[in-house]
């Protein structure tokens, strides 16, 4: 499956319950028609990693994974040498040792007979894949996430440039893996720290910001279809006052869908005043911010319309 064009992709993706706009889907159908990698930027909660799960479900693909973090090397992000599976292997065939150097009239022609074995011991049965070297071995194409790439470290960084660039990597032990199936790559980044001009370059990029009013309403009538309209419109509206404070942690998209469960776990029908302050928890992580918020309320709710 592939997509046809922006319409079809904004078409699709709400299908995969990811309401985005017209950028958003411009910028995910051009990478799919040029095969390049996808960094996606914002602040954390507006669907950088949901892009890419709907993106998958979308096109009918597996998603692999790669969470980053300190200290991740290429290792652990490529692939895993079972070095006990291939101990066990060595005792269990010991025995064949003699058969294989039969017919050797000297040390050398037993080496070179020995020799001729080492793909048994050096072969894939030993190789546990990790996420990049499972997206590049698919025989089908994948959605590979490179989930908060920020957090890992430059020289990790260059690797993984390495890698996006030719979609090949090298294993010592067997060799040269070309990818078999170009993935759809999303990288996502939190601006933990900048990014360098060579990964930009080699990706198309994207900033999700948190969604204006519509599209927001949008989003929460489409992930919870039950809620009335009215109680929606309430939230959102109070939803962007609030982030017009200055807080430590703007309550993003995700947080407004909590709030919306949880008013609707508590039978509430249309936002007030006091309902706002009995469940602020549920939105502002942080005591300076709920603080902040209760400071500015009468603001909020006057702007927003509640009673």
């Amino acid at each position: 499956m592939k997509f046809e064009s922006v319409t079809d992709v904004k078409s699709k993706l709400e299908a995969a319950d990811y309401i985005c706009s017209k950028t958003v889907a411009t910028v995910v159908f051009l990478a799919a028609e040029t095969q390049k990698p996808i960094l996606v930027e914002g602040p954390a909660g507006v669907g950088k990693t949901e892009l890419s799960k709907a993106v998958a479900k979308a096109l009918k693909r597996e998603l692999v994974r790669l969470q980053c973090y300190e200290g991740l090397d290429e290792a652990k992000a490529l692939y895993e040498w079972e070095y006990a599976k291939q101990l066990l292997y060595t005792q269990m065939v010991k025995d064949k040792i003699d058969d294989v150097i039969l017919g050797a009239t000297n040390l050398n022609e037993a080496v070179d007979k020995i020799a001729d074995q080492e793909d048994a011991f050096f072969s894939e049965r030993f190789i546990q894949p990790r996420p990049l070297l499972k997206a590049i071995s698919s025989d089908k194409p994948v959605v590979l996430l490179v989930d908060e790439v920020d957090k890992s470290d430059p020289e990790f960084e260059a690797f993984l440039l390495e890698v996006l660039s030719d979609f090949q990597v090298t294993i010592p032990e067997v060799g040269t893996r070309q990818a078999k199936q170009i993935p759809f790559v999303v990288l996502t980044s939190n601006n933990y720290r900048d990014m360098s001009d060579a990964l930009k370059r080699r990706c198309l990029h994207l900033y999700i910001d948190y969604p204006d009013v519509e599209l927001e309403l949008q989003i929460v009538k489409s992930r919870i279809p039950g809620i009335q309209s009215r109680l929606a419109q309430q939230m959102v509206d109070a939803i962007h006052e609030i982030r017009k404070l200055d807080l430590k942690k703007k309550p993003c998209t995700s947080e407004t869908l909590d709030w919306a469960h949880s008013l609707i776990s508590l039978q509430i029908n249309e936002l007030s005043r006091d309902i706002v302050t009995d469940t602020l928890n549920v939105i502002c992580k942080y005591r300076s911010d709920t603080d902040l918020v209760m400071d500015n309320l009468d603001e909020v709710a006057k702007n927003a319309g509640l009673t």
